[in-house]
């Protein structure tokens, strides 16, 4: 099936102003916004968090054990409306599915988590190249073109991938496995990490076996920067604007994605990523041991600035 990624991730929450302005301070943009509903905001290709009251009768039914603030819906496009309706069968075959006005379906997965369907809506749009000048290989910056700027704007491009915590890792696989997900690598005893059939990137989902009863919900959600350095330059802003970082700056092992994870209020921890890995079908899954050794290749700590002399 051609799925082709996150589209939107659906929050219900209990601080609507401090969630409003973590979303500005990450560099979303506002598309509408209603203290007395909630608001949308946008990356650069329209690629979305929606924030509703958590009390909003309209919003889907919490994951099991949850509780708010929490994830209550992850919204994956499609890319043809043959697509669509072969979701909605496979779907129908042994579960509730419901389209609402704007054709999007929405069901609720072997998880208990939301998911809902529709044509992508994501759009094309225009970035600042984002070259590097690597000895060996031609220059990727042009003559007196300086790659550091304190003043960059730096906008999250696109929605990267979401979280779970599952009471029965092996049976939310399977359940994403019939609608063409694919297994790109995988944590022994933990999950796996998987992309849907219509995008390269090596995960939109990663689903992590509860071990206790405060592993419910979504565990992290992020939007993919341009580069390394927008995560070590934006994340030094989050840090300065006095967000709690939670792990990072660092490299991933499995995925290959520079991170940098900070504390939020919508009940799940947000991360800043980039330069993840793209993988074809003939990419064989690896299979190792969670552990820090196989979370990251290095990590570091924020501390203050330091100059020499200072």
């Amino acid at each position: 099936m051609n799925i082709t990624g996150l589209e939107s991730l659906v929050f219900g929450v209990d601080d609507m102003a401090g969630c409003r302005r973590y979303l500005l301070d990450y560099g979303l943009d506002e598309v509408d916004f209603d203290p007395a509903v909630g608001g949308s905001y946008a990356a650069l290709d329209g690629s979305s968090i929606v924030m509703r009251h958590s009390g909003d009768p309209a919003l889907p039914p919490l994951p099991p054990g949850a509780h708010s603030p929490c994830l209550r819906e992850t919204v994956y496009g499609v890319a043809d409306a043959a697509t669509l309706e072969a979701v909605r069968l496979n779907l129908a075959a042994d579960r509730p599915v419901e389209a609402d006005s704007d054709g999007r379906l929405h069901a609720i997965d072997d998880a208990g988590f939301a998911i809902a369907f529709q044509l992508s809506r994501k759009r094309p749009y225009t970035a600042r190249h984002l070259g590097f000048n690597v000895p060996g290989q031609p220059p990727g910056r042009a003559p007196n073109d300086c790659a550091a700027n304190p003043d960059e704007v730096i906008k999250p491009r696109s929605l990267s991938h979401v979280v779970y915590f599952v009471p029965d890792a092996v049976q939310a696989e399977a359940f994403y496995a019939r609608l063409g997900f694919v297994t790109t690598d995988r944590f022994n005893h933990l999950g796996p990490f998987m992309r849907p059939a219509g995008l390269q990137e090596h995960h939109t989902l990663f689903m992590l076996q509860r071990m206790n009863e405060h592993m419910v919900g979504c565990n992290h959600f992020t939007f993919h920067l341009g580069s390394a350095a927008e995560v070590l330059q934006h994340g030094w802003n989050f840090v300065k604007k006095g967000y709690q970082s939670f792990w990072g700056p660092g490299r991933h092992v499995l995925g290959s994605n520079f991170f940098w994870y900070f504390n939020s209020p919508f009940g799940a921890v947000m991360e800043f990523d980039a330069d993840m890995d793209i993988h074809d079908d003939s990419w064989v899954p690896r299979v190792v041991d969670p552990g820090a050794d196989n979370s990251q290749i290095f990590l570091f700590n924020a501390r203050d600035k330091w100059a020499p002399g200072g």
